[in-house]
């Protein structure tokens, strides 16, 4: 009866995030359909699915979701609040999720992980101290996965940002010269490229259209983005707009900077290449070649003196 239990479980919370997921989705294709779309027929698609949903679980995971993100965000504080929203964005935001909604997924992995040690356990038929060896093992695992998963993201995401950075600056740099202006040229290249710098800076046109200064937007991109590459183009830009310096010429010498950058990596990798293939060579094919090649000497040599 456990077992069936811990599987439903995990079954309904597993169904529940995805259905939020899809459903979200549908909400929004509605209404850019209200909006944008004038025939009858496609304004009636909507209707048939709400008909539809009330006979399934959406509105009871969506009901229960919603009070528990509400209680976790009445239980933060502001400044744990802040500096997990940070990371967050560091990360991209992964699965559309928040700070209420991280603490609600690491909360059930606190639960899930250590229940699922205590049944393998049961299952192997593990004594007493082996069994709360794999709950303490499951505890740590709950609490420390979630962060690891953002923590790992986030690496992703600045590496993805440091690859796009060079052909990002020389859009950026040729739309400039083309004679738009700075937030015109972000827009058009946000418009024709995709990635995360794409994302990262659309992010910041949006906030200077609802009100913030382009400085506060674009010591913003450097706040999400861990890159040293980007914090120092942040700065250029920010200062030469401050002096009245060309945007050009900036964007041109960081771009020069930023592929010098580059090949200094690559060549930083091929040195590191022959010290990183010393240990497979001493550990794996060395052996192998001295018991190839000296095999047969020393049998001999032992059959000899005996």
């Amino acid at each position: 009866m456990m077992y069936l239990t811990f599987f439903f479980t995990i079954t309904l919370f597993l169904y529940g995030l995805y259905t939020l997921r899809a459903d979200k989705k549908k909400r929004v294709k509605a209404r850019l359909s209200s909006v944008f779309d004038k025939d009858t027929d496609q304004k009636s698609e909507p209707i048939v699915d709400e008909k539809k949903s009330r006979y399934s679980l959406k509105p009871l995971f969506q009901f229960a979701w919603k009070h528990l993100r509400k209680l976790f965000q009445r239980k933060r504080t502001n400044e744990k609040e802040e500096k997990l929203e940070l990371k967050l964005l560091q990360a991209g935001n992964p699965f559309g999720m928040r700070t209420a909604e991280f603490r609600l997924v690491q909360l059930t992995l606190l639960i899930l992980f250590p229940l699922a040690c205590v049944g393998y356990g049961y299952i192997l038929k593990m004594p007493i101290g082996g069994i709360t060896f794999l709950v303490l093992v499951g505890v740590l695992m709950g609490i420390y996965l979630p962060h690891y998963y953002i923590k790992q993201k986030s690496k992703i995401r600045n590496h993805l940002a440091l690859r796009e950075l060079p052909d990002f600056l020389d859009l950026l740099t040729v739309s400039l010269e083309a004679g738009l202006g700075f937030d015109g040229a972000i827009s058009k290249v946000v418009a024709k490229k995709q990635g995360v710098l794409s994302s990262e800076f659309h992010r910041a046109l949006e906030e200077i259209r609802l009100g913030k200064t382009r400085r506060e937007a674009l010591l913003g991109v450097r706040e999400r983005l861990l890159v040293d590459e980007i914090r120092t183009l942040m700065s250029s830009i920010i200062q030469a707009e401050k002096l009245g310096i060309g945007m050009v010429q900036v964007l041109r010498v960081q771009s020069n900077e930023v592929r010098e950058q580059r090949k200094q990596r690559a060549e930083e990798a091929a040195m590191k290449a022959p010290i990183k293939m010393l240990f497979p060579l001493v550990l794996f094919i060395f052996p192998s070649l001295f018991i190839v090649l000296l095999g047969p000497a020393i049998i001999q040599f032992v059959q000899t003196f005996q």
